[in-house]
């Protein structure tokens, strides 16, 4: 049995204590760096545009010479001496400072008819009117978009200083497990799983995974393959965290650094330990794959993005529950549903086991602790599975 069981915030803010954002920088070429975040402040070198840009198709001409046209006076200008064609983007000639659109100007025989005044850089982009040089175009801790690097590419700049990805030891561990495609499997086996869905999701989240081999249910094992993995910010055990007779990895954790929570008031999950060891952050995930999935979730994402220097925002949708869902009273049960017509549908609130039901959910409905469950017509808020 477990000695103590923690709740899921209290063992979440348990974990994050232990985690430090990333402080190593590197360079990367622009191509290279969406989604990463910025180490330090961009200013700009230039001005953007360098020059003054027309920002219509029409004519460049001399604002003043406009002065009063209308559609019942207009005035006539000389083509390429009073007014010159000119595209969108293009160069504003020197001795200009306006352009005219050509849904104001009607050409006849060299010339053009204004119908409508402009006033000095009336459609025309001015230098430095994006970007003057000496601006910040962008803060340190800012993550990149591919409109943001854009931008960069415009000023001339070619690479960034990023912050490193935290870097995660993941460790599947189980004497049953069998490396997918491998071969066939015998009675009693399974295809390893979690180290590959943790590994995207690792990778989903902000952090550079590095899986290990699966590791057979043997202490020593455990406890090398962890002291391997100490180079990492982070460490995933897979498997071998609940009270039976194989269930070595807390074990391991506690003899080896602190065990900071071993069992939580969550439902599937319950046997999660957290802990440290040597400053290092380790989430030891229960070997069922819908429980692993679960603590990925509510302990190992918001300490990645943490490391990652990112925001822990998980992307959410309110809907109402088109049937009731029971619960376990003094636990957080994660129910996994499925979004019908505007309408939340409960698929599986148990079964830590059945990989299939997390196939069909969109997502899932926290039920807090202090509830025994939601009634049909509640309005929920669903947490996406990304």
């Amino acid at each position: 049995m477990f000695k103590r069981l923690t709740g899921a915030k209290e063992a979440s803010i348990a974990l994050l204590e232990r985690c430090r954002k990333v402080a190593r920088q590197e360079s990367l070429a622009l191509e290279c760096s969406d989604g990463r975040v910025l180490s330090c402040d961009i200013l700009s070198d230039v001005d953007l545009p360098g020059f003054n840009r027309a920002a219509m198709d029409g004519y460049a001409v001399l604002s003043r010479d406009t002065r009063s046209a209308s559609a019942s006076s207009p005035a006539y200008l000389t083509i390429n001496q009073e007014c010159i064609p000119i595209r969108t983007g293009m160069s504003v000639p020197e001795g200009f400072d306006a352009v005219v659109m050509l849904e104001d100007a009607v050409k006849r025989e060299g010339q053009i008819e204004v119908t409508s005044e402009v006033h000095p850089f009336r459609n025309v982009s001015r230098i430095g009117e994006d970007i003057a040089r000496g601006d910040m175009v962008l803060k340190e801790g800012h993550r990149l978009r591919p409109p943001d690097l854009a931008l960069l590419a415009a000023l001339g700049i070619s690479e960034v200083r990023v912050y490193a990805l935290p870097r995660v030891t993941i460790i599947p561990t189980g004497g049953e497990l069998v490396p997918r495609g491998s071969r066939p499997l015998k009675p009693g086996e399974v295809y390893e799983t979690n180290a590959l869905m943790a590994d995207l999701y690792v990778r989903m989240w902000g952090g550079s995974p590095r899986r290990t081999e699966i590791i057979p249910d043997d202490e020593e094992l455990i406890k090398n393959a962890i002291e391997s993995g100490l180079d990492s910010e982070m460490i995933l055990i897979l498997g071998g965290t609940s009270v039976g007779e194989k269930d070595y990895a807390p074990k391991v954790l506690s003899d080896l650094g602190e065990l900071l929570v071993h069992g939580i008031r969550v439902q599937p999950g319950k046997p999660t330990a957290l802990g440290a060891v040597e400053g290092v952050p380790v989430a030891c995930l229960p070997g069922y794959p819908v429980a692993a999935l679960s603590a990925l979730y509510l302990f190992v994402r918001p300490a990645i993005k943490k490391m990652a220097h990112l925001a822990d925002t998980v992307p959410m949708k309110r809907a109402r529950l088109a049937r009731k869902i029971a619960s376990r009273p003094g636990y957080l049960s994660m129910v996994r549903v499925s979004l019908k017509d505007d309408h939340v549908v409960p698929i599986m609130s148990s079964g830590a086991g059945i990989l299939s039901s997390v196939a069909r959910a969109d997502g899932m409905v926290m039920v807090p602790e202090e509830l025994e469950g939601l009634e049909a017509g509640d309005e929920v808020e669903v947490c996406l599975i990304e």
